[in-house]
């Protein structure tokens, strides 16, 4: 039986690696909530209501967490006792730090120009980005390479951000 302190990939019965069956996972979900979801311990006594909100709250967390790649590289990064150090770590290869100047000036270039589609092209550009960063991030967390990893994960945080920045714009201008 698993318990409410092992990790996220026990209680679904996954093996602890980035790399992700995303299938087996919705499919394992569903089981632990079908078993732990309130409703069924509609009349059991408050201590049974209790435990059940606890499991059904923590698989909905679980499921959350290994669902997003980033947050699972974070998730497994942690349980392998590396802090990614997102806080206080700001420290980035000059090449990223670099491409983060372009980003932020196309940006405010776009935005001062009311230019939507070049706002729409800076936010596909930075899905591709993210989306070729989160595959090496894979390689790196498989084959053990933590401390990389916690570097592309900072690298993917700021992406996220600056994405989410670009996609506050577009609204402000299409508004």
């Amino acid at each position: 039986m698993v318990s409410l302190k092992d990790s996220h990939f026990d209680l679904f019965h996954l093996p602890a690696q980035f790399a992700l069956d995303e299938t087996a996972l919705d499919t394992a979900y569903r089981t632990v909530q079908t078993q732990v979801h309130p409703d069924r311990f509609a009349a059991a006594g408050d201590a049974q209501k209790r435990i059940a909100m606890q499991w059904a709250t923590r698989a909905n967390e679980a499921y959350r967490t290994l669902r997003d790649p980033l947050k699972r590289a974070s998730y497994l990064l942690s349980l392998r006792g590396v802090d990614i150090g997102a806080e206080n770590n700001t420290a980035m290869e000059p090449a990223f730090l670099m491409q983060q100047m372009e980003w932020r000036e196309g940006i405010e270039d776009a935005a001062a120009a009311r230019n939507v589609d070049a706002l729409d092209a800076l936010l596909a550009e930075l899905r591709d980005e993210k989306r070729v960063r989160v595959e090496r991030l894979g390689t790196l967390l498989d084959s053990g390479a933590d401390q990389a990893a916690a570097e592309a994960v900072r690298q993917l945080m700021f992406i996220e951000r600056v994405a989410s920045e670009v996609g506050a714009q577009i609204e402000r201008l299409e508004t």
